[in-house]
């Protein structure tokens, strides 16, 4: 909390900002060609702070031939990755020396409470970055054991012409995701925020140039999701997109692949992530606050989110009593000031939606809304397993409480979803959580705790989750290249082809 200003000093800074509102194509700010423009809304009081230009298909095709032109000349694709490298940790710096202006964007734009956009969305940028930047100049290529008279190169290359497709709950973060090891490995990239939150996408790609990432390179296409989002997936100059957002969304995304150019297609959708806790669980203060944690950092707008507490009953009632204590603490307000963990919710028809679930049960603690764009944290008890609140993603601070007699049983309604994305696992029995988390279907099962491993580990989805990747360490460079087979030829040594 020591890097935090001050409540006025949020507000000041917030008075105070050039808001970019422009989409940024080769190298500079640009209005759509249509000249159309949308609002951008501060969720936590409903007034207008920008107007965004409203780009078509055309500023799409615009981007892609930029793009294009910048991946075959090679300005950025045949750099050398050390220099690559230099670019991007520079870009990091300047994101740094930038950090309160675009925390405070992020947070106007999106409804984030600021202590989470400085500590967490700021920080974590920063570390994805330069990460996958130190990394370009340390993945080797391989040879194949093919015998003596050839030799095979298994080598990496660009995929060429990347559409980056975001979420409108972590903006900046997950262009970082995305930008990260797509820029590292040579790509040429378009990114097409959400319409709900395009500021901090529009800065950081004023300030990748001001780092040296050449025009375009790294390009910024603002507007609707059926006027910039399906265009992008069809586009045949394209070759891959990655996609963070609904299961519903990346369907589609799937169906332009396969109507348009065949373009790779990574997706990172829903969840409906369970929190575990058996009865040997210890510790259940520490429980408490990792399951408080899952379920309403972010104001539960967490595709990782733990939504469903599977709580064994011979420890449900100790745990949900400091569960409800817990939560008395997550303070809910204005998104500028500090001492608030919870903000507001992006916009008025997610927050319709979310109020929609508040009746589905008994609220130990909750149950309210304030103002028109607040939720309260609320925790629904006596919610049984085919129940709608235990299925559907809410994507909103609700904590649905299911309470099992058995380790199997808990296990059986962790994975009886449609998703398997994350889950957390709590039980004092080293061999047991082991065998659990094993059984547990989800692309990353956290024991003893709550979160989504770090950099270093690959993060996505089972079933509905995800298809076709992952983001985060080094398996996220692989869906941003291609891989070849050089085959050389050494020649017959016994019929004399070969060179002496």
């Amino acid at each position: 909390m020591s890097d935090l200003l001050t409540h006025a000093e949020y507000q000041a800074i917030a008075a105070s900002l050039v808001l970019p509102s422009n989409a940024f194509i080769d190298g500079r700010f640009q209005a759509a060609k249509s000249k159309k423009t949308f609002t951008s809304v501060n969720p936590a009081t409903g007034k207008a702070i920008a107007e965004i230009a409203a780009c078509d298909a055309k500023d799409v095709d615009y981007a892609v031939k930029k793009a294009r032109e910048a991946f075959d000349d090679g300005r950025w694709s045949r750099m050398h990755p050390s220099e690559r490298k230099e670019v991007l940790i520079r870009l990091a710096k300047l994101i740094k020396r930038n950090r309160h202006e675009i925390a405070v964007m992020e947070s106007i734009d999106s409804g984030k409470p600021i202590r989470d956009c400085e500590t967490l969305d700021i920080e974590e940028t920063l570390h994805c970055l330069t990460w996958h930047a130190e990394a370009v100049d340390k993945i080797y290529d391989q040879t194949a054991p093919v015998g003596d008279d050839a030799i095979a190169l298994i080598v990496r290359e660009p995929v060429g012409v990347v559409g980056c497709v975001l979420p409108w709950n972590f903006p900046m973060l997950m262009m970082a995701w995305k930008i990260g090891p797509a820029l590292a490995a040579g790509n040429s990239v378009i990114v097409k925020p959400a319409e709900q939150t395009s500021l901090t996408a529009l800065r950081i790609a004023e300030l990748a140039l001001e780092a040296g990432v050449p025009r375009g390179v790294l390009n910024v296409v603002t507007g609707m999701g059926p006027d910039v989002g399906e265009p992008m997936g069809r586009h045949a100059g394209i070759d891959m997109l990655s996609f963070t957002g609904s299961t519903e969304t990346g369907r589609r995304f799937l169906r332009y692949s396969s109507e348009s150019n065949l373009k790779k297609i990574v997706l990172e959708c829903g969840g409906k992530n369970p929190a575990v806790v058996l009865e040997d669980a210890e510790d259940l203060d520490l429980v408490a606050e990792h399951v408080v944690n899952g379920a309403f950092w972010n104001m539960g707008e967490n595709c990782s989110a733990s939504s469903r507490l599977i709580v064994h009953e011979k420890v449900k009632d100790e745990l949900m009593k400091r569960i409800v204590a817990r939560t008395r603490n997550w303070k809910t307000g204005d998104p500028l000031d500090p001492r608030h963990h919870l903000g507001a919710l992006v916009d008025k028809e997610h927050f319709k939606k979310v109020s929609g679930y508040l009746k589905a049960g008994k609220a130990l603690i909750g149950g309210k809304t304030e103002a028109g764009r607040y939720v309260l944290p609320t925790v629904i008890d006596g919610i049984k397993p085919g129940d709608k609140l235990a299925c559907e993603e809410v994507f909103g601070p609700v904590l649905a409480v299911i309470t099992v007699r058995s380790t199997e049983q808990a296990i059986a309604v962790a994975n009886d979803s449609d998703y398997g994305l994350a889950a957390s696992l709590f039980s004092a029995n080293g061999k047991r959580a082991l065998r659990a988390a094993r059984e547990i279907r989800a692309g990353t099962v956290t024991v003893n705790c709550f979160g989504e491993g770090d950099i270093t580990t690959p993060f996505g989805g089972y079933k509905q989750s995800g298809f076709g990747g992952r983001d985060n360490s080094l398996h996220a460079h692989d869906q941003y290249t291609e891989l070849k087979t050089i085959w050389i030829d050494l020649g017959d040594r016994e019929s004399g082809d070969a060179v002496d």
